[in-house]
């Protein structure tokens, strides 16, 4: 009996200390998360229950959910409005970009698994635009449309067509964001998936082709529940990325024209810093961004999950 208690203070003394070893790896990690992440989190979740002013911070008043209450109820409020057409905007742009950041990026994946002759070249200048930033993107691309002198409308002029108002007109201002925002981001997309298809046992296509199976039955029923696991990955970061999409419209159409392309996060940044700034408004804004990202997620998972299953 007494052996036994030993062995097990042993034991325990024993575990204690492996994950002593292990906390003491992990904590620079959660300190610069803890610092960069949660609490921010927290405090702008503080910050969406008060009346927040930021250059008299006196005047600050608790006024619990009615922040949220102004921008999800109050139809005649203008914080109403600015929420729900910036939340209109974001999610047509992740409605029409998330399938293209999807479906090119596997294509190019589908076609390098092939390797082709020369296809590192070719995966090397997809992934290029990649580690550009936004910046260099929209000066690139933003020439590219301008409908006086723009090349684009340049060739067309050429050919004898009539110029295309990309940055000034419907549907051709989401159709300029969002090709920018698939040559810029795609490369990242292209490479995970790539390593999924790298990953993918070679006899199940063996298999197959001796079974007849078809390109697209091999596709279908050995290649895409093979890739679950990136699919999850690339869906889930995919569709987070373009709910924080800011950069595009704001540099390219300016939000525009008349505030079609307005998304929330170009409403939300001069709402917490700008002249006429309401803190407590702009963080009830991104909170409920949040939530719908978060729930958007869970379901995007369990699906993706259940179709990897089945």
């Amino acid at each position: 009996m007494q052996l036994s208690l030993e062995a097990k203070k042993r034991r325990k003394i024993r575990v204690i200390k492996d994950h002593a070893s292990a906390y003491a790896f992990l904590l620079p990690y959660l300190l610069i998360f803890s610092v960069f992440f949660i609490f921010p989190f927290i405090y702008g979740l503080v910050i969406s229950f008060f009346n927040w002013n930021l250059f008299y911070p006196d005047q600050t008043t608790f006024v619990g959910f009615d922040n949220y209450r102004r921008i999800w109820f109050e139809s005649e409020g203008i914080y109403y409005r600015y929420f729900w057409s910036g939340l209109k905007n974001t999610l047509i742009f992740v409605v029409f970009s998330v399938p293209f950041l999807v479906l090119i990026p596997l294509i190019l994946a589908a076609l390098i698994d092939h390797e082709p002759k020369g296809y590192k070249i070719f995966r090397t200048i997809l992934f290029m635009p990649t580690v550009l930033s936004i910046s260099s993107v929209i000066l690139i691309w933003k020439w590219q449309f301008y409908t006086n002198g723009g090349f684009i409308n340049s060739v067309l002029l050429e050919l004898g067509l009539n110029e295309i108002p990309f940055l000034v007109s419907q549907p051709w201002a989401w159709i300029s964001i969002i090709a920018v925002t698939i040559w810029w981001t795609m490369g990242t997309n292209m490479v995970i998936l790539g390593a999924g298809l790298k990953n993918i046992d070679k006899t199940l296509y063996e298999a197959a082709a001796i079974d007849g199976a078809s390109y697209i039955q091999t596709f279908r029923f050995i290649t895409m529940p093979s890739l679950a696991p990136q699919m999850l990955i690339v869906m889930i970061t995919t569709v987070l990325a373009s709910f924080g999409v800011y950069g595009q419209p704001d540099l390219l159409t300016n939000g525009g024209p008349d505030f079609s392309t307005t998304v929330l996060m170009m409403r939300i940044r001069p709402l917490a810093f700008g002249t006429n700034s309401n803190p407590g408004i702009a963080t009830a804004m991104a909170v409920s961004m949040g939530i719908l990202m978060i729930v958007i997620s869970v379901v995007q998972a369990r699906i993706i999950k259940k179709r990897g299953d089945a």
